[in-house]
């Protein structure tokens, strides 16, 4: 006999607390949307990757912003990281379809920006480094840009807020908003409060003028932060589940052991200060017990929501991109629960390993262009195909939905 499914139990499969429900949310806004599978795509191959110094560094568009400019030319905003210790920074590549690409980088500042410079954050501490950047073109005119800042006992989300899309300045950097469980301002009293009993041991060291960290802004980064028709704000980022040893999720191997990342969903009236947490996709009895969602990118459509979801297989270090729906993100339904864009063959391209989605994809002259960070090694590091490297992707798509 077929089980009865029930809205409470999908709910529950789905990984959602009863909060939307309890709010109006639909649960599907119409039945009949399918969306495609990964044969509808067409892979345009690696577009970029870093050249230049410092030699080590490798770029990824990972949550950042995709602008389509004249001229059939696009500007993918991008971050240089690298192996542990190297610096990070923020910028842009500019360029064409399978054409030459160039590189501005952020100049840095601790005052005020420098307004001879191409692109400059000012009101950044000495020693932070901004990565994985979301841009946004707020509706009073102004740019905002979102940024984890990494630096010593430091690693934060900031906003910075620009007249011009060219010279921006910290506005939040002592209130961020989210914190990562590393955070000067994350006491273990705190962590134990969210749930984080791996983080508590910490002790807090909080600068002058600093408060200690809430619970509820605590979390394992990859944020992606979009303003909506009303003007009000939506995030999404990873929140953190932990587990004990006997549990079947723990995996040594991660670089969190014991520790299940899901995503969670935030609001806010200004886009810095924010509240309403909401868990909206956990793993559930239908995923293999390695399963964990890295990230969650959201592209807003007539339709609804569309979301790129980080399918992280912990067992083979793998990220791939699988699609999701929600008609209000807060019910999202995975009816796929496959990669969207498969990760290419060892030795063909950089796109092997783990794939990172953008911020959004983007409709231009009929399709919808997805450009994504590809890399050939495994998520802690250990394996690789060929010397650790990565490379922004492009992959398109004439319509979402069959």
């Amino acid at each position: 006999m077929t089980p009865t499914i029930t809205r409470r139990s999908l709910l529950a499969n789905l990984g959602c607390t009863g909060l939307g429900v309890m709010a109006g949310s639909h649960l599907f806004a119409d039945e009949s949307l399918i969306l495609v599978d990964a044969s509808a795509w067409k892979k345009h191959g690696e577009q970029f990757r870093h050249r230049g110094e410092p030699a080590s560094g490798w770029v990824q568009n990972f949550t950042s912003t995709v602008e389509p400019l004249e001229d059939h030319r696009w500007r993918v905003w991008t971050s240089v990281s690298g192996p542990k210790g190297m610096e990070k920074n923020i910028g842009y590549h500019e360029g064409r379809v399978g054409g030459e690409w160039k590189h501005t980088l952020a100049v840095c500042t601790l005052g005020e920006p420098d307004k001879t410079a191409p692109l400059v954050i000012g009101g950044l501490p000495e020693g932070w480094h901004p990565v994985q950047m979301v841009t946004l073109r707020l509706k009073d005119g102004r740019t905002r840009l979102y940024f984890w800042a990494h630096g010593k006992g430091v690693v934060r989300y900031l906003a910075a807020d620009s007249a011009d899309g060219r010279a921006f300045k910290v506005v939040n950097a002592l209130t961020p908003c989210l914190y990562h469980p590393v955070d000067r301002a994350v006491d273990g009293k705190t962590a134990l409060e969210g749930g984080l009993e791996h983080f508590a041991k910490r002790k807090a060291a909080p600068v002058e003028g600093e408060s200690l960290a809430p619970a509820s802004l605590i979390s394992n980064d990859a944020t992606n932060v979009y303003q909506l028709p009303d003007g009000s704000f939506e995030m999404y980022s990873v929140g953190l589940i932990q587990v004990g040893k006997d549990d079947p999720r723990y995996a040594a191997q991660d670089n969190i052991p014991g520790l299940v990342r899901v995503i969670d969903r935030y609001t806010s009236d200004d886009g810095l200060i924010w509240g309403n947490r909401q868990r909206v996709i956990t793993p559930d009895e239908r995923d293999p017990h390695d399963l964990q969602f890295y990230y969650l990118s959201v592209t807003h459509t007539e339709r609804g929501r569309i979301g790129l979801l980080g399918h992280y297989r912990l067992g083979g270090q793998t990220i791939d991109i699988e699609p999701c729906f929600s008609a209000d993100g807060i019910i999202w339904q995975r009816a796929l629960r496959q990669p969207w864009i498969k990760r290419d063959a060892p030795g063909t391209t950089v796109a092997s390993y783990i794939l990172h989605a953008p911020h959004a994809m983007v409709l231009r002259d009929g399709q919808w262009h997805l450009f994504y960070t590809g890399g050939n090694f495994a998520h802690n590091h250990r394996d690789s195909h060929g010397a650790p490297d990565r490379a922004v992707m492009l992959a398109t798509c004439e319509s979402l939905w069959k």
